[in-house]
């Protein structure tokens, strides 16, 4: 989130010190991510140690918190999975929020410089092995599963109505109200036509701002917030879609997540229905966030961004998903 949360910082920071029983020396807040329920925060210990704090209004799913886990007992060394608490657990309650705590990896993310081409093998590796890996019956309970039934498009439908009126998104509704409403009449066409596929364990969010490396070291793959169980083109869409970071696929980077994936035939259908289907629900969350009366003019700018970068490339005459 680009906006702090309404919280006291120095009573954070004496939670998480309390909970996780870290010297906390100080907390700073880190502007990332879209969720709007969703902050993040450095924690800075006494003895150089750094952490990561995720804090969420509500509940963190069970999934968010128990697949990470899971999937680090299992050997995938590359998920990031949150602390325990001395006491058991890893979700810690503060006033009308949660907290996890993580470690902190240094380098960023992959979104603005790109993998390497021993990543991109990474890359390939890391995602054959969770699509192969079987989650227990405790697990696979609480994962959500495919249905194809997206509610984008209703969002898109109440908030375009909002944003026609609104004096801010006023203009851009007029420039690209017609060719979001296409898109979602794209992604209603698209979900008829896909076909039944073997569902697998999915990140659901794998694009390279969820990647964090140092120079050519090994990927750290973060923010496991919504998991599913659906097919595997849930998360090759982001490897093959141009949409996402600043140095997308070519045939020379496919070539190299191909060797650490293994054979790959994606479903062309599915593939053009998951990135439709997450460009529409990209629109509907930035308008959400605009809209919002509590956003600040700085995040309202952000998302406004982002939201005319998707909607040029939708009113694009050769767009096809």
């Amino acid at each position: 989130m680009f906006d702090k949360p309404d919280v006291d910082e120095r009573l954070l920071a004496a939670e998480v010190a309390a909970a996780w029983a870290v010297d906390v020396a100080d907390l700073v807040f880190m502007p990332v991510g879209l969720d709007g329920q969703a902050w993040a925060y450095r924690v800075d210990a006494s003895d150089g140690e750094r952490y990561f704090l995720k804090m969420r209004r509500g509940e963190f799913t069970q999934a968010a918190v128990l697949l990470p886990r899971f999937l680090r007992a299992q050997g995938v060394r590359q998920v990031v999975a949150p602390i325990d608490l001395p006491g058991g657990g890893a979700c810690r309650g503060f006033g009308d929020y949660q907290l996890l705590l993580y470690p902190f990896h240094d380098g960023g993310s992959l979104w603005g410089r790109g993998l390497t081409d021993g990543q991109w093998v990474e890359y390939g590796e890391f995602l054959g092995r969770l699509h192969a890996v079987r989650p227990s019956a405790d697990l696979a309970a609480v994962l959500p599963v495919e249905t194809y039934r997206s509610s984008a498009g209703e969002r898109l439908r109440i908030l375009g109505e909002q944003a026609a009126a609104s004096e801010t998104l006023g203009a851009f509704w007029d420039r690209y109200g017609a060719a979001l409403h296409r898109l979602s009449a794209t992604v209603d066409g698209l979900a008829s036509r896909v076909t039944q596929a073997q569902h697998v364990l999915c990140h659901a969010d794998i694009h390279p701002g969820n990647l964090l490396a140092d120079d050519d070291g090994p990927l750290h793959v973060v923010d496991w917030d919504a998991p599913i169980l659906a097919p595997r083109e849930r998360d090759l869409m982001f490897v093959y879609s141009q949409d996402f970071g600043e140095h997308p696929v070519n045939a020379h980077r496919a070539e190299l997540f191909r060797r650490g994936y293994g054979p790959l035939e994606p479903d062309q259908t599915m593939l053009s229905y998951y990135r439709a289907e997450r460009q529409l629900d990209d629109v509907a969350v930035f308008l959400g966030s605009i809209l919002n009366p509590e956003s600040s003019p700085e995040s309202q700018a952000n998302d406004l961004h982002w939201l005319t970068l998707i909607a040029k490339t939708v009113a694009d005459p050769t767009y096809a998903p």
